[in-house]
C-alpha cells in the first residue's frame, strides 16, 4: 500500500490542492485512502469541510503522545476522522506548529511519523501526506515516512531555484534515513501554455527531470480555488471543471504507473 507525500517548501504552488484532490480522486476510483494533514495551516483539513474547533485529536497529539510514549499503539487510529465511504483524514490545526520543539528533543525524532503510520498502514490502499511549506522537522518526518513524493511546482522564475534546496534535502534523507525514497512526479501547476515563461520553465523541467515530469499539467482554474470554501475537493464539488478533470487524469496516471511497477 503506497505512502506518498506532496512536498514543496515553497508555499502557494498548489500543494494542498494536489493532496486533497489526489486523495479524493483515488477514493473515487475505489481505493481506501487516508489523507494526513501535516501542515500547521490545516488547509487540507478545512478543504474537506472539517471544523477545526470541533476536532478532538490532531496530528500534533499523535506526535506528542509518541514522543512521550513510543508504545502508544492506538493514538494514530484515534486521531482519524471519516470524510466519506473511502476517504479518512488525520486533521491538523495551528497546534501542529508546536510539534517542532517537541520533536527536537526526541530520540529518533525523524521517524515518529513513520511509526505512527505503521499503526494504520494495513488499513488503507493509499496514504497521502500534505507536507508543510518548509524544510523543518515535520517535513523530514514526512520524507522519512513515505515511499515517494510528488513535487507540485508553479511555472515561474524562482521555482527551479527553490527546487534545488528540496532535492538536496530529499537526497540527504534518502542516504541517511529512508533509502527507498523516490521522486514519483514533478507536477506543473497553475499551467498556462499561452505564457512564454510557463513554456520556458516547462522546457527546463523536462530537460532536467525527463520522465519524472507528469504528463498531466494542472491548469489555472478558478474552481480549484473555490472548492475549499465549500468544504469539498474540486473533483467532488466541480467534477466537470478543467481543474478537476486534470486531477482525475493525474489519478489515472498514478494508478497506471503503480500497476506497472
Amino acid at each position: 500500500m503506497p505512502v506518498w507525500g506532496i512536498v514543496n517548501q515553497k508555499g502557494g504552488v498548489g500543494k494542498t490542492t494536489t493532496a486533497v484532490n489526489l486523495a479524493a480522486g483515488l477514493a473515487e476510483r475505489g481505493q481506501r485512502v487516508l489523507l494526513i494533514d501535516a501542515d500547521p495551516q490545516g488547509n487540507a483539513t478545512t478543504g474537506l469541510g472539517i471544523d477545526k474547533g470541533d476536532v478532538k485529536l490532531t496530528l500534533f497529539d499523535v506526535f506528542a503522545e509518541l514522543v512521550d510514549n513510543p508504545d502508544a499503539k492506538g493514538i494514530m487510529r484515534d486521531a482519524i476522522l471519516t470524510h466519506g465511504p473511502s476517504l479518512d483524514i488525520v486533521p491538523a490545526t495551528l497546534d501542529l506548529a508546536g510539534a517542532e520543539p517537541i520533536l527536537h528533543s526526541a530520540v529518533g525524532k525523524e521517524q515518529i511519523l513513520r511509526e505512527a503510520i505503521a499503526q494504520v498502514r494495513s488499513d488503507y490502499g493509499w496514504i497521502i501526506i500534505d507536507a508543510p511549506p518548509s524544510l523543518g522537522l515535520i517535513t523530514i518526518n514526512v520524507l522519512a515516512a513515505v515511499d515517494k513524493v510528488i513535487v507540485p511546482m508553479q511555472c515561474e522564475f524562482y521555482a527551479l531555484e527553490g527546487l534545488v534546496h528540496l532535492l538536496k534535502t530529499i537526497d540527504i534523507v534518502k542516504r541517511r534515513i529512508n533509502p527507498d525514497l523516490e521522486i514519483a512526479k514533478i507536477l506543473l501547476t497553475m499551467y498556462d501554455p499561452r505564457n512564454k515563461l510557463t513554456l520556458n520553465v516547462r522546457q527546463e523541467v523536462d530537460d532536467y527531470f525527463g520522465s519524472k515530469v507528469s504528463q498531466v499539467k494542472i491548469p489555472r482554474n478558478v474552481r480549484l480555488s473555490e472548492a475549499p470554501s465549500f468544504g469539498q475537493p474540486a473533483v467532488s464539488c466541480f467534477p466537470d471543471s478543467k481543474g478537476a478533470t486534470a486531477y482525475r487524469e493525474l489519478v489515472d496516471e498514478v494508478l497506471k504507473e503503480c500497476v506497472a511497477h
